[in-house]
């Protein structure tokens, strides 16, 4: 149940959130910080966002190029690292780096901006008039009215249809559908686009195998849900362009570097292939001739299952 919001506090948020500072470009003035805030706002919705700690995922990214494609119909670029720096102009949001670096300007790369990245929060207050439904749905209808009139009618019909990039894209790389995207998806040389599928394929691959190595069987996950297994390219992406889950495994991560390496592979049989140059000491429990001939632990569902054509690649051209 929502705890009513005091009625001054939320004037004073919609004041500020109809006055936003955007800078003036040649196409006009900068969208970029109320397509952010309706981000955020979004992903509070769905509860992708449950802790005034908000990190740089995914999600994050892919829902802003999703609703920056919705919303904005003239030529800006959708820089998602813009906004997520300069809305600190605006007193309401704060971006905290971890201990030893500095984020004090406009990082560009979204790859960089994560690694230095320890969170970033709204003001206490106004993340406490998120979390209050009706508050929320004025702050929302506030920044849609004050900067996407236009557009408004058009983007509520496809967000209530339910519908979303990010999710039409997780079927994508899960292999269960061709990919249908209700916006135009960007070229793959679009670093932020790479970061999207890469953070997508980091989780999924990961998941479909239920957080298990397909070699080894060892499945570790902590409390917080993370898990020591990792998410490996068959055909390195930098090759392929291709990071859909056919195109991975779960591997622990001493598997995952020996299969970097070429030390092991996988044939055509979908049993596992040690390089016969290895010295390996036999008597240890870690040695990985004891893998030699061993089937693969497959995912749940066939459509996921490893491609043997990539695995046939990384045969012929990583396998010693």
């Amino acid at each position: 149940m929502s705890i009513p919001a005091d009625n001054k506090l939320v004037e004073k948020y919609i004041q500020r959130f109809r006055k936003l500072k955007r800078g003036g470009t040649q196409y006009g003035s900068a969208p970029h910080k109320p397509v952010f805030l309706l981000t955020l706002i979004e992903l509070i919705e769905k509860n992708n966002i449950s802790e005034n700690r908000i990190v740089v995922s995914p999600e994050l990214v892919g829902t802003f190029k999703e609703n920056f494609a919705l919303l904005v119909k003239t030529a800006h670029k959708d820089d998602f690292t813009q906004p997520f720096f300069y809305l600190q102009s605006e007193g309401l949001w704060f971006v905290k780096p971890k201990p030893g670096v500095t984020i004090d300007s406009h990082i560009r790369s979204v790859q960089v901006l994560s690694e230095r990245l320890d969170y970033a929060c709204f003001a206490d207050d106004l993340y406490q008039l998120l979390l209050n439904i009706p508050t929320r749905l004025q702050l929302k209808t506030t920044l849609l009215d004050t900067y996407f009139s236009e557009v408004k009618a058009e983007f509520v019909k496809v967000k209530t249809a339910g519908r979303s990039y990010v999710q039409d894209l997780e079927n994508y790389l899960l292999n269960e559908k061709e990919s249908t995207y209700i916006t135009p998806l960007q070229p793959i040389e679009d670093e932020e686009v790479r970061f999207v599928r890469g953070g997508l394929f980091k989780k999924l691959v990961p998941m479909v195998y239920e957080h298990t190595c397909a070699i080894s069987g060892m499945r570790v996950i902590s409390s917080s849900g993370s898990s020591l297994v990792e998410a490996c390219h068959i055909v390195p992406i930098s090759i392929s362009g291709d990071d859909r889950v056919t195109n991975g495994i779960a591997l622990c991560p001493n598997l995952h570097t020996a299969f970097d390496r070429g030390m092991i592979g996988v044939d055509e049989r979908l049993r596992v292939v040690v390089s016969p140059t290895l010295a390996d000491t036999l008597a240890s429990p870690y040695n990985l001739k004891q893998f030699q001939g061993q089937p693969l632990r497959l995912p749940f569902g066939e459509v996921h299952y490893p491609a043997k054509e990539n695995f046939r690649w990384h045969i012929e051209n990583r396998f010693r």
